[in-house]
């Protein structure tokens, strides 16, 4: 079969750009063959070589005592205490999860699964943060339906907890929605792996399930807009099977046991291509690939196919030598493919072979690490004025309008749909806070949460970038852990742009601003630029993924109110309702000021909350929809009535940052306010918890009436 010339419309197609293209042309010395087009692509598309980001990525606070990994590897790790690790990371899978929602997200979920069982290390938890577009676009429903599907049905097959994260509805997603996926896994200190390559002349196997057409050109897809051919891109999005991941899994643990791995890669994005080159840079050494001996599962598969597939469930490892029939046996076992397919050389050379010809040869430390690097020009987004007063609305009628709203209403249709309880070590389930995970066979505890507030960083994203990180900070102290580190899933329109660059600088200084005030580095992320459909981009959103230790379960804050109890904010409450959910929620507004951000605060009030954790009855952090919505959550959970003493919206319903709101005893509260006294934090008694009505200073409703409210309006809003 002949290769198709080189002309300038296939090298747009393949997402590079003329100057790109001619530095190919002075790199090699000569045109590429069409597999070497396709590798390079595959290799300097945004979505592999971050050349968008890359200068700013640096930027970030990776490092700490706590941190045995940092980025650059298949995930992030950090120490928690015994001899063990958590190993961590969230990726997103947002253009393929619009084009076929079930399997784009289905095998999102397997991606970062692989991520975390690639570095050895067993899966104790996954979380999933998805933005949709308005329920009443025409697309929405079939959007959500089928992601939440796809979640579920991987992760649940697979066998891990879901057990937190978020879900969105704005119009800026109608065209392109978001689906960040987390996974955490647990391991011994000393039994972790690497990707690495090392050593010449030794074996690069290629492990798991066949190569098929399957996301061929998927990693190219996922760096550009959308546009009216959104349906021709169906072929890009991959194919999972949970099952042969689980199989995968578990024959990669037992491998590693065996001693038989020098490196190991998962196969993700532009897989065999970006596998083999970033396992051959990392370790300063050449691949050599024979493709006739890679599985496959389609006939007449070309070197092209070959390389940029993006099937799932496979795995690259460098293999000791006299390790290879006990290895082949572990695989043969599991029923999955173990296959020889190419070798590691001392020189500086990706060489590709299929049947006796040679399909590309290329120096393999300009496909990663020399990627091409961009300083885009960026714009500082303007400060926003504030707001004007927003227009009069009752306190109950307020509430409603965040509790009958998809974005504030209960989510139980969705967490109902995922297997929270696999694994028997979840303590904490979605739906209120973050998820608890006990670390199996002790008495520690693992807190997991995700946020950002994507109107704050649109509106100012300094702010809103330190925001997404205080709030994960705050959700995981709420139930009584210490954060110590966090990911990051960077989602924004196009770069080029530098109105959009100037977004994603600002709010990676804010992350950075926050991860170091509150020592919880960034130790892995994915960067997801060019979600636009039409020109249109999506709300700024860094989504921010974090994870606590709780050192004894028994410090766990994870009550409910009793009736009675009284409920106290920690933190100081100004009434901030710029870009507030109810704004947005009542009056269709997003104008106005992020809420400041005080890190020091942030610091002081979390420290003083688990400090003190043992007078908490519950705890909870205020974030969307201020004091009273939290209350409300915490009291229909309970099965409770609540009353708030506060008549004013603001002191309601405003969204002033560092505050908690906490439900103690009458001796609790006694308690609570000599300690803050004593740290100069302000604590104030805000009302009760009790009876069978809500009460918002003087106006009520029945908690019978609300709770049917918040307990529908999701599934009547997205379905009808």
């Amino acid at each position: 079969m002949s290769e198709p010339q080189i002309t300038p419309e296939l090298i747009s197609a393949h997402g590079l750009s003329p100057d790109e293209y001619q530095r190919i042309l002075e790199i090699i010395g000569r045109e590429p063959t069409f597999t070497e087009l396709g590798i390079f692509s595959a290799m300097w598309n945004e979505h592999c070589s971050y050349k968008s980001s890359k200068k700013w990525l640096r930027t970030l606070h990776t490092t700490g005592d706590q941190v045995i990994c940092g980025p650059g590897e298949n995930a992030g790790i950090v120490d928690i205490g015994d001899g063990q690790a958590v190993v961590f990371k969230m990726e997103s899978h947002n253009h393929p999860s619009y084009i076929e929602p079930h399997q784009g997200a289905a095998t999102g979920v397997g991606g970062i699964l692989r991520d975390v069982f690639t570095m050895g290390a067993r899966p104790i938890a996954a979380m999933d943060s998805l933005s949709f577009g308005m329920p009443d676009h025409p697309k929405t429903a079939h959007v959500v339906k089928g992601v939440v599907e796809g979640v579920g049905s991987y992760g649940n097959c697979f066998g891990v907890p879901n057990v937190g994260g978020e879900v969105r509805f704005h119009p800026s997603y109608n065209g392109n929605c978001l689906v960040n996926a987390f996974a955490a896994g647990l391991i011994d200190s000393d039994k972790i792996f690497y990707s690495a390559a090392s050593g010449i002349g030794m074996p690069v196997v290629y492990l798991g399930a066949k190569t098929g057409r399957d996301g061929v050109g998927g990693a190219t897809m996922a760096s550009a807009e959308f546009d009216d051919t959104i349906e021709d891109k169906r072929p890009t999005v991959q194919v999972g099977d949970p099952f042969t991941e689980k199989r995968l899994m578990e024959a990669t643990l037992e491998l590693m046991a065996t001693g038989s791995v020098i490196s190991i890669q998962d196969m993700g994005a532009a897989g065999l291509t970006c596998s083999a080159v970033e396992m051959g840079d990392k370790g300063g050494l050449g691949i050599k690939l024979n493709l006739e001996a890679v599985p496959q599962r389609e006939t007449n598969m070309t070197a092209y196919e070959m390389m940029l597939s993006e099937s799932q469930e496979r795995m690259l490892m460098v293999l000791k030598p006299e390790k290879e029939t006990e290895a082949r046996a572990v695989f043969e076992k599991w029923d999955l493919d173990f296959a020889i397919v190419g070798e590691t050389m001392a020189d500086d050379r990706f060489l590709i072979v299929h049947n006796g010809d040679i399909k590309a040869d290329l120096p393999l430390s300009k496909l990663s690490s020399t990627a091409p690097e961009y300083d885009r020009p960026w714009i500082e987004t303007p400060k926003a004025e504030p707001a004007a007063a927003l227009p009069a609305i009752g306190t109950i009628d307020a509430l409603k309008s965040l509790i009958g709203s998809p974005n504030y209403s209960a989510k139980n249709w969705v967490y109902e749909q995922y297997d929270t309880q696999v694994m028997a070590d979840t303590i904490r389930r979605p739906g209120m806070g973050a998820g608890v995970i006990r670390v199996h066979g002790t008495h520690k505890g693992v807190a997991f949460t995700s946020d950002v507030t994507p109107r704050y960083v649109k509106a100012d994203p300094f702010e809103g970038g330190k925001q997404a990180v205080a709030e994960a900070y705050r959700n995981l102290t709420a139930v009584g852990a210490l954060p110590l580190a966090t990911t990051d899933n960077l989602n924004f329109g196009n770069p080029e742009k530098p109105e959009i660059m100037g977004q994603f600088v600002g709010a990676i200084k804010g992350i950075d601003a926050a991860v170091r005030a509150l020592n919880v580095p960034i130790v892995s992320g994915n960067v997801s630029l060019y979600n636009e459909t039409d020109g249109k981009g999506i709300l700024p959103t860094p989504t921010i993924g974090a994870i606590g230790l709780i050192e004894n379960l028994d410090d766990l804050i994870a009550g409910l109110p009793s009736d009675g109890d009284l409920a106290l904010v920690i933190g100081e409450t100004k009434g901030h309702l710029d870009q507030s959910a109810l704004a947005f929620e009542a009056f269709g507004q997003e104008t106005g000021q992020a809420p400041h951000v005080d890190l020091d605060a942030e610091l002081a009030n979390g420290t003083f909350l688990r400090a003190n954790r043992t007078v908490l009855k519950s705890a909870t952090d205020l974030a969307d929809g201020g004091l009273a919505l939290a209350a409300f959550e915490m009291a229909q959970a309970a099965g409770l009535g609540l009353s708030l003493d506060s008549a004013e919206i603001a002191t309601l319903f405003g969204e002033d940052q560092a505050r908690y709101l906490v439900a103690v005893d009458t001796a609790g509260a006694q308690a609570l306010e000599e300690a803050a006294a004593a740290a100069g934090v302000a604590v104030t008694r805000v009302g009760r918890f009790g009876g069978e009505n809500v009460t918002l200073g003087g106006e009520s409703a029945s908690l019978t009436e609300l709770s049917a409210l918040y307990t529908t309006s999701f599934e009547t809003a997205v379905f009808g």
